[in-house]
């Protein structure tokens, strides 16, 4: 009797061990079948839920043109309302297809600067006034207006300078139109050229009564026809130099030592000059994405006015 009660409790031990094993596989398959625990979206910051939505998965990505943000342009439309911004320098290359037109403080500038190229197309006394009718330069043995001259080669860049002469002229609704006829005959003659109008430099009218005693010569009048010329560039859409703010002192006034007679500069300041047209260019897509304005058809120069011209 004892042996078989030995086997007795071996064999309840067995079956101890037997279910513990089946209980122990069907807990373990109610975790595989059993649905995955959904966790609840974040909320956002202002307490709801999250607006992030899963992609629906069974719908072609990237179908919805919609969703496609539209391009944005590449820069803003140049605003000829304002001068010329301030950039990075470019090299005396730059101006090699240049042609500069003006009178004696162009040509000053020409020589002393030490630009090194660009067409020199100046004379002493040059108005814009007689642009199309002044015999004023002579290439090669032979004389031609400023236009004319102009129209002998083609150049990417045009630099006009001219007001200075004209200061004794009191006629500034003239100063205007003839400006803006400049304008209009120089694109057609060059209308694959950007055209820049330089604002005048100051004068120091101390010295201009010193040397000359030419009392016209005055910053006031010079002022008046630097917001004309700044409004014919807007007018005609071509790039404005704001060249009186470069070199006017604290008085609005040319420096003492800029110039020895109050209007020519000096070589220092003719290289100042320089440096401020290096850092001031305007590419000709950058003005006219859509391409050059139309040419206008002129007539020649009709204005009259009288006055005196600074040699």
């Amino acid at each position: 009797m004892a042996y078989r009660g030995k086997r007795t409790a071996g064999g309840g031990s067995l079956l101890w061990a037997v279910a513990a094993v089946l209980v122990t596989v069907a807990v373990l398959m109610t975790f595989q079948t059993a649905p995955p625990v959904q966790t609840p979206p974040p909320a956002d910051a202002s307490g709801g839920e999250s607006s992030h939505i899963s992609p629906d998965l069974s719908q072609p990505q990237g179908s919805d043109d919609s969703a496609i943000p539209s391009m944005a342009p590449l820069s803003e439309p140049y605003d000829f309302s304002q001068p010329a911004p301030a950039g990075e320098a470019v090299d005396n290359s730059y101006f090699a297809d240049a042609a500069f037109v003006g009178d004696s403080r162009t040509d000053g500038f020409m020589v002393y600067s030490g630009i090194g190229c660009g067409k020199n197309l100046t004379s002493n006394g040059l108005s814009i006034f007689r642009l199309d009718s002044k015999k004023a330069l002579t290439i090669d043995g032979e004389t031609y207006t400023l236009l004319e001259a102009l129209a002998q080669e083609q150049y990417g860049k045009v630099y006009l300078s001219l007001g200075v002469n004209e200061l004794g002229y009191h006629n500034d609704q003239g100063f205007y139109n003839s400006y803006c006829q400049a304008i209009d005959q120089i694109r057609a003659i060059q209308p694959q050229a950007v055209i820049y109008i330089q604002g005048l430099i100051p004068l120091n009218e101390d010295q201009i009564m010193a040397s000359s005693g030419r009392d016209y010569l005055t910053n006031e009048h010079l002022r008046t026809y630097n917001d004309l010329m700044r409004q014919a560039a807007q007018e005609k859409q071509v790039v404005y130099l704001d060249l009186y703010s470069e070199f006017a002192d604290e008085n609005g006034a040319l420096p003492e030592g800029a110039s020895r007679d109050g209007v020519h500069l000096g070589k220092e300041y003719c290289q100042q000059w320089l440096e401020y047209l290096k850092t001031h260019t305007v590419e000709l897509d950058r003005l006219y994405p859509d391409g050059p304005p139309a040419v206008q058809t002129v007539g020649p120069d009709t204005s009259t006015a009288d006055g005196s011209a600074l040699e």
